[in-house]
């Protein structure tokens, strides 16, 4: 049995209006200014009518050259990578200290908490924080085992010894004990979120108030936050962290809208000297909202999601079906939380579904590299004997770090730009991050050379895989790779 969603069937025509493709003129237009808005003149975005949009070279590029890069639209962190990595939500720079960023990762730790063990941790230690709980040795067990010999949570007596005394780590979080060396990796300073949530931290001012404005108000769990029920809201968060959060990105690309929409909609009155109209739907004004996502490519999420490889192809249907179940319990908890009566369309089914089913198709691994890396790094780097000297304080974090002393920040973005690539399995571009490149945006190379006026394209699958089994990879993104390297190995 079908879902049944009454938005859908009462907002069917702002559904459609929404969804509707613009003319391709308009669609140029908004695309050449998005890039003069970036300084970006290296680039073009052009319609084919075959394609759709592409990304072509408006100068030669050397192998291995910058082409551009990409400000995400919408990005999250992973929810069990906040344990991990404290980062800038709206930037994903990494913030704080080096000792902060290992003092809290150990601290987390020694609750028994990690990436493994969801998310329920990703906020501030504050110095009271520290003290109220950490003050009975015995119920946190610093550096030793809650669970028997044998069993699931236990650590080797080996890992036991090499625990620093947790007061040291403490330390480390209130900026009390600094590393040798960490001066040469300062970070941003730790913003608290507007709204008083725990939840996002940000690396300036700039950062927070530009989140702020653009969704997070509607999406704080904190004191000052817009949405009409951080109850409800909550339960939407718990829901996307324990099934999938790709949630999040569609609930912070719906805030955007409805804030986008009565930010129109004020300056409209403004100027037109208009009293006030709050419950009067301006259509062209929610069209106008809504114009940067409706440039992503879109297909409904249980249609265009590829089918994992421990489903059965007999059980496809019943598949697609959990997975749009799964998406309009999401949306109805969302709903709860951030409902607004003239976006009410943002809230059907439909809509949901395509912009979830644009993150699916579009969206780049965000990564980021940790400072922490870079430190012991450099320490190892020493020369002696200042190398065994600093390596009495340094090895014994790093030992308690583990093997994975230095994760990175991970998550996933839309970038409006690096969305209108095409793919070929003969790329003549990827994403790839340098070593300078420390925030969150897409970094394009060229991997051969590119001439101006060629298209630029990047590859969407492991393009070194078999013809057969690149061809099975593709279709899940509505079309056949007819690239010189297909046509040649078909």
């Amino acid at each position: 049995m079908d879902i049944y969603c009454p938005v859908d069937e009462r907002c069917s025509a702002v559904i459609s209006a929404l969804l509707e493709p613009l003319p391709p003129l308009k669609i140029q237009e908004y695309y050449e200014r998005l890039l003069a808005s970036r300084n970006c003149s290296t680039i073009q975005v052009k319609l084919d009518g075959e394609f759709g949009k592409g990304v072509y070279a408006q100068q030669d590029f050397a192998e291995g050259e910058l082409i551009f890069r990409d400000q995400m639209l919408f990005g999250c962190q992973h929810p069990s990578n906040k344990i991990e990595c404290m980062v800038c939500s709206s930037c994903f720079r990494f913030i704080g200290t080096v000792e902060q960023q290992i003092g809290r990762r150990l601290y987390l730790q020694s609750l028994g908490l990690s990436s493994s063990h969801g998310c329920d941790a990703d906020e501030k230690i504050t110095d009271a924080d520290v003290s109220s709980d950490t003050s009975d040795d015995e119920n946190i067990g610093w550096g030793e085992s809650n669970e028997e010999p044998g069993g699931s949570g236990s650590r080797t007596r080996e890992n036991k010894k090499l625990c620093p005394p947790k007061e040291m780590v403490e330390t480390l979080m209130r900026g009390e004990f600094l590393l040798p060396h960490s001066d040469k990796f300062l970070l941003p300073p730790i913003v608290p979120c507007p709204g008083g949530c725990k939840e996002v931290f940000y690396c300036s001012k700039l950062c927070a108030d530009a989140d702020w404005d653009s969704c997070h108000s509607l999406l704080c769990l904190g004191e000052k936050s817009k949405a009409p029920s951080r109850a409800a809201l909550d339960k939407f968060t718990q829901h996307a962290n324990e099934t999938n959060d790709i949630f999040l990105l569609a609930a912070k690309a719906i805030a955007y809208t409805i804030l986008r929409y009565r930010k129109l909609k004020t300056s409209c009155e403004r100027k037109r000297k208009l009293p006030d109209s709050s419950d009067c739907f301006d259509l062209s004004l929610l069209r106008e909202a809504w114009r940067p996502i409706s440039m992503g490519h879109k297909r409904r999420w249980w249609e265009c999601m590829a089918l994992p490889e421990d489903v059965d192809s007999s059980e496809e249907v019943t598949f697609r079906m959990q997975i749009k179940e799964l998406a309009f319990q999401s949306l109805q908890l969302l709903k709860d939380a951030i409902y607004d009566k003239e976006c009410e369309a943002l809230f059907s089914l439909e809509l949901y579904g395509q912009i979830i089913g644009m993150f699916e198709l579009n969206n780049l691994d965000l990564v980021v590299a940790s400072p922490v890396e870079d430190y012991f790094l450099y320490i190892d780097d020493l020369h002696s004997p200042e190398k065994e000297e600093v390596e009495k304080v340094s090895h014994q974090f790093l030992d308690a770090l583990g093997e994975e002393y230095a994760v990175s920040c991970e998550g996933t973005a839309f970038f409006p730009i690096q969305s209108c690539m095409n793919h070929s399995c003969q790329p003549n571009a990827r994403a790839f991050k340098r070593e300078e490149d420390r925030d969150g945006e897409a970094t394009i190379l060229a991997c051969k050379p590119i001439h101006k006026g060629e298209e630029i394209t990047i590859s969407y699958i492991d393009e070194s895989l078999p013809f057969e089994e690149r061809r099975a990879a593709l279709p899940d993104y509505g079309f056949t790779c007819r690239c010189s390297k297909c046509q040649e190995e078909s």
